[in-house]
Order: C-alpha cells, then sequence, then structure tokens
C-alpha cells in the first residue's frame, strides 16, 4: 500500500540534490519509508479511548508518545492536571544549539468521544479511514511525530530546539482556566515560532494555510419578570414577562451585532415559571401554563471574534442590549473563561509564506489563508497573542467531532514531509 499512500510525494522524493539538497531529500525518503509505520502508529492511538473526561485513557495516549519522543532525544514531562479535574498534558523538549529560532509543536492527546461512546475504533478503507479523534488530533500528533523522526534521519534535529506541547484537555477545558493553560502559555513565551497540528484545511482539492482563528467565548442570559395571570400581561401591573425580555434581547443581537468574521449563537434556551439551568450548564428546563405570564427565561450560547478589540466591543454592545429592560423585567448577561482569538497577525502571514517557499522547493502547491471564520477555536490562540503562529498542520479529512471522522491516509507523509522540511529552515534562523 506504500506506493498509493506516498502518491502525493512521488515528485518531492525524487528531486534533485540542486532542486531540495541532502537533508530534504533524506527526510522525503524518511518520510516515504515509515508510512505504514506512522499509519499503524495512529490505529494504536486512536484504539485506545481518550476522551477528554477518560483520566486514564488520556495519561495512556501520553505514555505511547513519550515512547516516540524519548529516543528523539526529547526529554519529556507529564504535568499532572488533576487539579483541574483533567489528566494532565505532555511536554517534550529538545534541546539544540541555542543559535536557532525555538519552535513550539501544539497538539492534544484527548477527543470528544468518551468512553461510553459507541464510536471506538480505528477502520480503514484503503486510503481512508475512520476512527475517533482519527483527525483530531491524533493524525496530527502523528504527523508531529513522523517529522521529527524524519529530521533525525536527515540529521537536522540535532542542533533544533523545539518543544512539543500536547494538552489533555483541548475538547473540555478543565478549570480554572489559568492553570489549565498556563504550561502552554509558558511555552508560548518561550518560543519564536509556534506550529500548532490540528486538522488541515482543505476545500476542493486544495490545501490551505490557517493565519487566524476566532475566539470561542460562552455566555449566559437570565431575565426575571412578574408573574400572574395573563389577562395582565403588559400591563403597568405586570409588565412583559420573563419570555419577552428574553426574546427581546436576543431579537436585538441577532439585528444590531452581526459583521464580519463574528457570530454569537444561542444553543438553549427556556421560558416559564420556573426556568432554570442544570449545574452542568447545558440542560435546561421549564414549567408553566399558557395564562401564567413567565416569570424566569434562560439562554446559553457562544461568541466568537477574530481580534481582541472586535470580542470586547461586542461584549459591550451586548451588555448595552441587555441594559434596556422592558417594563417590569430585569437581566443579566455573564460572560465565561474560553478561548481567545488568534489574529491574523503580519508575523502569521511571514510564516505561512515560508511554509509556501518550503512548498516551492518541494514542487506542491502553494496554500491560501483559509477564511478564519471556516474554522473553530483551538490551543494555538493561547500563545499567538506572544509568537508568530502558523495552526492546521495536520492531517486532511472531515467529520470533526462526529461519529465517521475520517482523514485521507495520504494526507499523513504529505503533511509530515512539509513540516519537516519547515521546521528544518526555521530552526536555522537566527534568534533576534
Amino acid at each position: 500500500m506504500i506506493r498509493t499512500l506516498i502518491a502525493s510525494l512521488a515528485r518531492a522524493a525524487a528531486l534533485p540534490a540542486a532542486a531540495q539538497g541532502p537533508a530534504d531529500q533524506k527526510i522525503a525518503a524518511t518520510v516515504k519509508a515509515e508510512t505504514d509505520r506512522h499509519i499503524a502508529l495512529l490505529e494504536r492511538l486512536v484504539n485506545q479511548n481518550s476522551g477528554s473526561l477518560n483520566l486514564p485513557g488520556v495519561t495512556r495516549v501520553g505514555e505511547m508518545v513519550r515512547a516516540e519522543l524519548e529516543p528523539l532525544g526529547f526529554a519529556v514531562e507529564w504535568i499532572d492536571m488533576k487539579a483541574t479535574g483533567r489528566a494532565g498534558h505532555l511536554i517534550a523538549t529538545h534541546k539544540g544549539n541555542g543559535r536557532g529560532k525555538r519552535i513550539l509543536l501544539i497538539g492534544h492527546l484527548d477527543t470528544v468521544f468518551e468512553a461510553e461512546s459507541p464510536f471506538q475504533k480505528f477502520v480503514r478503507d484503503g486510503d481512508r479511514a475512520t476512527g475517533p479523534g482519527i483527525g483530531d488530533d491524533k493524525g496530527g500528533v502523528v504527523v508531529i511525530i513522523a517529522a521529527l523522526r524524519a529530521m533525525q534521519a536527515a540529521g537536522t534535529l540535532k542542533d533544533a530546539d523545539i518543544k512539543v506541547v500536547l494538552t489533555g484537555d483541548e475538547e473540555r477545558t478543565g478549570a480554572p482556566l489559568d492553570l489549565a493553560r498556563r504550561d502552554l502559555i509558558a511555552a508560548g513565551k518561550w518560543a519564536d515560532v509556534a506550529l500548532e497540528y490540528e486538522n488541515l484545511a482543505r476545500e476542493d482539492g486544495n490545501d490551505f494555510g490557517t493565519v487566524a482563528r476566532r475566539s470561542s467565548v460562552n455566555w449566559t442570559l437570565t431575565a426575571t419578570g412578574k408573574t400572574g395571570h395573563s389577562s395582565r400581561v403588559f400591563s403597568d401591573v405586570l409588565g412583559y414577562g420573563a419570555a419577552y425580555e428574553l426574546a427581546r434581547i436576543l431579537d436585538e443581537f441577532r439585528r444590531a451585532l452581526p459583521e464580519k468574521n463574528l457570530t454569537f449563537n444561542v444553543g438553549v434556551m427556556a421560558a416559564g415559571t420556573p426556568a432554570t439551568l442544570a449545574d452542568n450548564n447545558y440542560q435546561v428546563s421549564a414549567g408553566g401554563k399558557t395564562n401564567i405570564v413567565a416569570a424566569q427565561a434562560v439562554a446559553r450560547g457562544d461568541l466568537r471574534a477574530l481580534t481582541p478589540e472586535q470580542e470586547a466591543k461586542t461584549r459591550a454592545a451586548m451588555q448595552g442590549i441587555v441594559a434596556k429592560h422592558l417594563p417590569g423585567t430585569s437581566a443579566k448577561l455573564d460572560f465565561h473563561e474560553g478561548y481567545p482569538p488568534m489574529s491574523p497577525t503580519p508575523g502569521n502571514r511571514t510564516l505561512l509564506d515560508k511554509l509556501n517557499a518550503v512548498n516551492r522547493a518541494l514542487k506542491l502547491p502553494l496554500m491560501g489563508e483559509m477564511d478564519p471564520a471556516a474554522r473553530g477555536a483551538a490551543d494555538s490562540a493561547f500563545v499567538a497573542a506572544d509568537v508568530d503562529t502558523l495552526a492546521g498542520l495536520g492531517v486532511a479529512g472531515g467529520g470533526a467531532h462526529a461519529e465517521g471522522e475520517w482523514i485521507d491516509l495520504t494526507s499523513i507523509p504529505l503533511q509530515a514531509l512539509r513540516s519537516a522540511v519547515f521546521i528544518t529552515r526555521l530552526s536555522r534562523e537566527q534568534r533576534r
């Protein structure tokens, strides 16, 4: 099956030394030779359940990755995170010559599929495979390992200063957030460049680079009103009730706030006498009768923005809308901890330019910028304020977070080749 899986690499591996250089040729040859090895590794990782709340499972996946990185000369630490309700993070550090740029590689060990999910196994059908977390993000982890192994074979790893941070709670972040992301943020401050290995953006057969991701912050809206017989609704005695106050606010959000790269979804809502939000923050319940004015209403949703300024402006506008209460009602809007935005900075775009220089050298297609509105939030956002960051360097596939999640297996060697040459070049750039 190797010939089928690495067809996209054939030209790159055959390029003359003048076009690639001996190191690039060795990288390409190693990626090609080890394709089946890395598919087998992916199968083992996928078949070990590591839902965010399966703490032993996440830990076992961390141990499997440790066994891959330590032989490459990485010092591997396991950062226990049980204080946040999660298993922990794997941090692996490779000390080079200290002269080149420090490179941070970001991925995660956990998946959205918990132990009780019926979707549990790696299944292969030719060049396509399905499995829980196969692309998000176990395929990305395998790309990291494959790239580093190719660099070692080519002799370009020994001088490179690299840190790998694989979080164990990307899909369901532990709390408090400042503790859960403390070590990742510290790694971002250490680094000169950050590369994130979530799914590759591919549309209509074209690969794209991710220079920006939007934020993801949850909010809770609660409204209260005077309750009584429905015959007196809208009157000076009862006012409008909680249901109308909630509807007013949400409708004004819809009419007044939309702009490019901004969304504010309502995920769940209820109104009645009473209406309550469960402690798990995603289930609501309500009771009441048609002839009773609703006393309570509640809604939960998220806010996604491209820049800190856009998010701050939108939060203030939402609070202003909430404050315009209908007669006889009150309301409160609370924002919760979440993912910051990864803004499209000049430094991020320069990284994509450098990756496209690698694509040119390897005779691979150039990659345009992915529309940030088409991507979710990710851990790269926690370091993007401190370091130039490029995201979406993992495998190509689809169906993330759903049963039937799949990847194109030929994207493993493709992305490993791109990354190994890219990291090699970055590691040879002088630090400022």
